[in-house]
């Protein structure tokens, strides 16, 4: 009887962690944090899946507290504890991209990011980075378009970047870098347009992608965020297979005189999140875009997609 009993749990379905190794399906399959997309079909399509993102990615100083950080993790450390989405805000400046929240430089540049990407996907060929690139604060000093200083960094590693303007699967996707566009192009395709983002809200674009993303970031009632964020989870589980469903968790609480404060939103909003995948831990969620995101909350979302 204990021989049947052991043979069953081998057999069933489970997903669990143990020092950041991950066991999955028939428990003859294992990934951890940094390989976890090797152990998903290639004809996947990467709206599909569940994936960890961060919001301001590269935002990791901020002259007072709780006005523009928004992560304690740097770029290498989100991708070694499983986040696939990052959201990078650059400003344009002497022809090259600065890494900023705002007016605040956050003591890197552009190419401090896609160092550590590329690193990682050179180390990780089974993976891929989506990546948003959006213009941040005011530009100066350029003699070229941000589209040209764009096109500048990625002619250094052509290679590495993905520019197809739809949602490709993991095998088109494997050891690339999946442009999500948020600004204005000339040359076409390059990436996923998403140049029609709206602002505060819940709202869908369709081109050759279809997109659906909640970013409601003025966070006046948490009620409301909380709400928003849940109704896109069980959408993204149950409707519009093809739609790839972008999902903030993050935004903040306009303060005294309008000064944010970020971790206020976090520290509410994070643990919700961290408890709805205790209890969902099975589906297609869509991506999650937080602030201050920890191994543990990357690893339960990872894992609703074995």
């Amino acid at each position: 009887m204990k021989k049947a009993i052991l043979r069953v749990t081998v057999l069933m379905l489970f997903v669990t962690s143990v020092a950041g190794t991950f066991f999955a399906s028939d428990a003859s399959a294992s990934y951890n944090s940094s390989n976890w997309m090797g152990s998903i079909s290639d004809n996947t399509s990467l709206s599909s899946l569940s994936i960890p993102g961060t919001h301001d990615s590269g935002a990791l100083y901020e002259p007072i507290y709780g006005t523009a950080k928004n992560q304690d993790l740097t770029i290498a450390e989100q991708l070694s504890v499983g986040v696939r989405y990052l959201d990078i805000r650059t400003r344009h400046y002497k022809d090259a991209f600065t890494i900023h929240h705002g007016a605040v430089y956050q003591n890197q540049n552009f190419d401090d990011v896609l160092n550590a990407v590329i690193s990682f996907l050179n180390n990780n060929p089974t993976e891929t980075v989506i990546m948003s690139v959006k213009e941040e604060h005011t530009a100066a000093d350029n003699t070229r378009s941000y589209e040209d200083t764009f096109n500048w960094y990625v002619s250094k590693n052509p290679d590495k970047w993905l520019m197809t303007n739809h949602v490709p699967t993991l095998g088109e996707a494997r050891g690339k870098i999946v442009l999500l566009r948020r600004f204005q192009a000339a040359q076409l395709p390059k990436g996923i347009d998403a140049t029609s983002w709206q602002d505060n809200t819940t709202f869908t674009i369709q081109n050759a992608a279809n997109l659906k993303i909640q970013d409601y970031y003025k966070v006046s009632d948490r009620n409301k965020k909380w709400n928003d964020i849940q109704n896109m989870y069980h959408e993204a589980n149950s409707s519009n297979p093809s739609w790839l469903y972008i999902n903030f968790t993050s935004g903040y609480n306009p303060g005294l005189f309008g000064i944010p404060n970020i971790r206020t939103i976090a520290n509410d909003i994070n643990p919700k999140v961290n408890q709805f995948f205790s209890t969902n831990t099975h589906g297609r969620f869509g991506i999650t875009v937080m602030d201050f995101i920890t191994g543990d909350h990357a690893s339960k979302i990872i894992s609703t997609n074995f």
